[in-house]
């Protein structure tokens, strides 16, 4: 059984996506970040980060509890543990190298993108424009990676697709303006179209959307997301 720690948001909604879509049995477990349950003792001893998602397999080797924490670690040892959507072996060192460009370049950037165009309390032009530059340079590299390839690696749908679907689901967010985000990325905008209409899609969708979570921007809120900005308590 995989324990799933989950709030709405694009790293978990890739681990949500692969539970749903290789039929794994998992309990799913709700962390309001909002309300700070992340840094709670319990959860931090499951991810020591103190961030969302991170799952526990009961019946990891040997039979023994295993935690797993960062969503890219999540998709490469449940995929492993299912032998499900990880590309064939000579696919391999494709498969590290585009889930980590997305894990460590899109997403974090597209994060940064939403925080100062849409949480920050001053709208830093430098800021804004240096986090959505960052993230139009990783669309780019891989719309062209993307020309002429269904997949981003290897011939079939794989844990990168599911990786690079739960960013760019946000685009609208993280690209904030008018018309269509991904017009200027047409091989971009048709992975995400052929991602979207897998039936897990939807499935994942109704498990992430079936619990309600704090709204309220409050200080609570603000502290409980946003630590480093306040200093250490006393």
């Amino acid at each position: 059984m995989i324990r799933f720690y989950f709030h709405p948001t694009p790293n978990p909604a890739k681990v949500a996506l692969f539970l749903e879509e290789a039929e794994v049995p998992f309990e799913a477990i709700p962390i309001d970040t909002s309300k700070g349950e992340q840094h709670e003792a319990a959860f931090r001893a499951i991810n020591p980060n103190g961030k969302v998602p991170a799952i526990v397999d009961t019946d990891g080797p040997s039979g023994q509890e295993i935690r797993v924490f960062d969503s890219s670690a999540i998709l490469l040892y449940l995929g492993e543990k299912a032998g499900r959507f990880m590309g064939e072996p000579g696919d391999r060192g494709e498969l590290l190298s585009w889930l980590f460009f997305l894990g460590t370049g899109l997403g974090p950037f597209s994060g940064q993108a939403v925080h100062f165009q849409h949480a920050a309390p001053e709208k830093i032009a430098y800021a804004i424009n240096r986090y959505r530059r960052e993230v139009e340079r990783h669309y780019k590299v891989l719309d062209d990676h993307l020309d002429g390839r269904r997949h981003i690696v290897g011939r079939d749908y794989s844990i990168v697709d599911m990786s690079a679907w739960g960013w760019i689901d946000r685009a609208g967010r993280v690209l904030a303006g008018e018309g269509d985000p991904l017009a200027a990325y047409p091989n971009v905008k048709r992975l995400y179209e052929t991602v979207n209409a897998r039936p897990a899609v939807q499935r994942a969708r109704d498990l992430l959307a079936g619990h309600a979570f704090k709204k309220e921007m409050d200080e609570v809120a603000k502290r409980a997301l946003f630590p480093s900005n306040y200093p250490p308590a006393a």
